[in-house]
């Protein structure tokens, strides 16, 4: 007699039956609710053949040197080698004509920088340009009597020894090579003009220095002393400026039809 079952559970609705065919319920249920294992492999299967797809179409893509002979690819190297050659030498050409103009350039702005230099340290000397800088300022004052021209003419040379730029008197007359000195009545005839005392003598230099020079024995401080004629006294100024210029004389131009 068979023995009796027990009630059989009802398959899931759109299922088929798991006692039908176990192996086809099996694939059933993986299809319908994969496990994670089998997610990270197709993901991998996925990769791999995508991967497989690319290098297909990579390796199928630059085919253009296919179809040539050996003796025509060495010839095309060798084109490249020589374009390469050339390509080279140009830009060693090219940056030889940079260095060059760079050191033109740095030659040229030097030399431009020394002839300005040179321009203003000429300017200055001619007294054709106003000065600002450091040195003394003197002042001379009358007391027993008046100043004679020889203690001045000492004073400005003994100026110029110790490194006198620039020489201004009373703010009007520019002290240059080239002025000239004379005794003239109630003062001293400077540059073509008669200054009066108290003489304010602006000197730009080394202070220091024109200090020395002014007080020396013997010197200027002790010159216009002498007899109690005049006193000299100085301060030394950190910035000193000088405004008067001097006017080149216009050279004479011979009357056209004169004796030759």
């Amino acid at each position: 007699m068979p023995e009796p079952h027990g009630p059989v559970e009802p398959s899931e609705p759109g299922t088929p039956a798991a006692d039908a065919d176990p192996a086809r319920g099996r694939l059933w249920r993986a299809l319908v609710r994969p496990a994670r294992r089998q997610l990270i492999v197709a993901a991998l299967l996925a990769v791999v053949g995508f991967a497989g797809v690319t290098q297909v179409r990579t390796n199928t893509v630059d085919d253009t040197y296919d179809g040539l002979r050996q003796q025509d690819l060495i010839d095309i190297l060798n084109d490249l080698a020589g374009t390469t050659q050339r390509a080279q030498a140009e830009i060693q050409r090219l940056e030889t004509t940079r260095d060059d103009l760079l050191s033109e350039t740095s030659s040229r702005e030097a030399a431009l920088e020394a002839a300005r230099n040179e321009v203003d340290t000429l300017s200055i000397i001619a007294g054709t340009v106003a000065v600002t800088g450091p040195g003394v300022r003197i002042t001379i004052k009358e007391v027993a009597g008046q100043v004679r021209v020889e203690p001045f003419i000492d004073m400005v040379q003994a100026l110029r020894s110790a490194g006198a730029e620039a020489i201004q008197i009373n703010g009007s007359v520019r002290v240059v090579a080239s002025t000239s000195f004379q005794d003239a009545a109630g003062g001293i005839l400077a540059g073509g003009q008669v200054l009066k005392a108290p003489f304010v003598v602006d000197v730009i230099g080394d202070p220091e220095a024109l200090g020395a020079a002014l007080r020396f024995p013997d010197g200027p401080e002790d010159q216009f002393a002498e007899d109690d004629v005049a006193e000299l006294t100085y301060d030394e100024l950190t910035s000193l400026d000088i405004e008067s210029v001097h006017e080149p004389t216009p050279p004479e131009v011979a009357e056209p039809g004169g004796d030759e």
